[in-house]
């Protein structure tokens, strides 16, 4: 797998204001990205605590997200069998079938790991669906979404659903480094 640094953090902007950091390591069972989102959006402040591990391939096979809000704290947990189906809670998800990938609403690091799975990603758009859990209440949902390379560090991202499309900056690191409108790593 990638050699991501230990710590990465960014800075969360125009959409909301507040600050990820993430922490990477490695088991025998793949990746772990550890972190904790806090923002404020439309009035609203929240905590989102994440816990991440990924295989080999870069496939999403579990997570455990925490939030906290005005409303409380909320768990939620899902499992994948890295062939696209899973689970939310222990309850099977179909509207996930097919997704192989997780994104998180509060973290801008989230759309790090389709790029990866994808490697060597052209310039054809790719269809990535992802396991999506809203930010506010942990809300999982089905995300469309298309990744496509233009150029060494660069990639176009489009979230139909969401009515969303930009231009995401990568760096040596193969982290998320600019994501207009939402983040900027700045460490």
């Amino acid at each position: 797998m990638n050699e991501f640094p230990a710590v990465a953090s960014w800075r969360h902007r125009g959409a909301r204001t507040g600050f990820e950091v993430a922490f990477f390591g490695e088991d025998e069972r793949g990746l772990l990205a550890r972190g904790t989102t806090t923002a404020t959006e439309n009035g609203e402040s929240w905590i989102v605590d994440y816990v991440v591990l990924l295989d080999a391939s870069w496939t999403t096979r579990s997570a455990r997200i925490t939030g906290r809000g005005a409303h409380g704290v909320r768990v939620v947990e899902l499992e994948a069998d890295g062939r696209g189906r899973w689970t939310v809670d222990g309850t099977p998800a179909p509207h996930l079938n097919g997704c192989l990938d997780l994104d998180l609403e509060s973290s801008a690091m989230t759309n790090t790991f389709p790029v990866h799975r994808l490697r060597p990603l052209g310039d054809s758009p790719v269809a990535a669906p992802a396991a999506y859990v809203r930010a506010a209440d942990l809300t999982v949902t089905r995300l469309e979404q298309t990744y496509c390379r233009i150029g060494a560090r660069h990639i176009t991202y489009t979230a139909p659903d969401l009515d969303f499309a930009c231009r995401l900056t990568y760096d040596a690191d193969g982290l998320i480094s600019d994501y207009p409108g939402i983040a900027a790593r700045v460490q």
